[in-house]
């Protein structure tokens, strides 16, 4: 593989180019080369980071970056165990209690709240229904009312019209009996 299709590659693996680029930000200079052109891949070792080359194929080359754990040399050795905790005094442990107790009597007010404004949505519910039913209920009997008055209206012109009716043939019975009388 040549340099440049070895930097061509490292280009194309995100990862690889952005720790090469923070740990190397500027391309060094291949100082020995066994073969001229040729970059052995076994051998790439970059500070956190190895490069090995697993397999080449017709189609590309595969390889396997190993990340490695940052060293500090020369720096102050961190400690992988926490400090010890202080145990806590009475009055610490006491004010705790206290403020436990205070949120469970707020959540409490608050649930207490919540059912009431429920209950309330409920009543107010249950009220709307029971106010829809007497509405029907009285319109129904406004309109069976009215339609009685109707019937009833309607009976009472009938009546005056078999009323008129009657009247009308017995005046045309009394003038025929008078115009019959008179001309015999």
């Amino acid at each position: 593989m040549t340099l440049a299709a070895y930097r061509q590659k490292m280009r194309e693996l995100p990862l690889v180019s952005l720790f090469c680029s923070c740990i190397l930000p500027q391309p060094r200079d291949a100082t020995v080369e066994k073969e001229a052109g040729v970059v052995d891949l076994n051998l790439c070792n970059i500070r956190h980071m190895e490069v090995i080359e697993l397999s080449k194929r017709a189609s590309g080359q595969a390889f396997e970056v190993i990340l490695k754990p940052p060293t500090f040399d020369g720096g102050p050795e961190l400690r992988a165990t926490t400090p010890p905790r202080q145990k806590p005094s009475l009055e610490e442990i006491q004010k705790k209690l206290d403020a436990a107790q205070e949120r469970r009597k707020c959540q409490e007010a608050e649930l207490l709240k919540h059912l009431a404004e429920r209950r309330e949505h409920e009543r107010e519910v249950a009220q709307k229904a029971l106010t829809k039913e007497r509405q029907e209920h009285r319109a129904e009997a406004d309109k069976q009312q009215r339609q009685m008055h109707l019937s009833a209206s309607q009976e009472r012109l009938q009546e005056e019209d078999k009323h008129s009716v009657e009247v009308r043939t017995t005046k045309r019975r009394r003038r025929r009996r008078r115009v019959g009388g008179e001309c015999g």
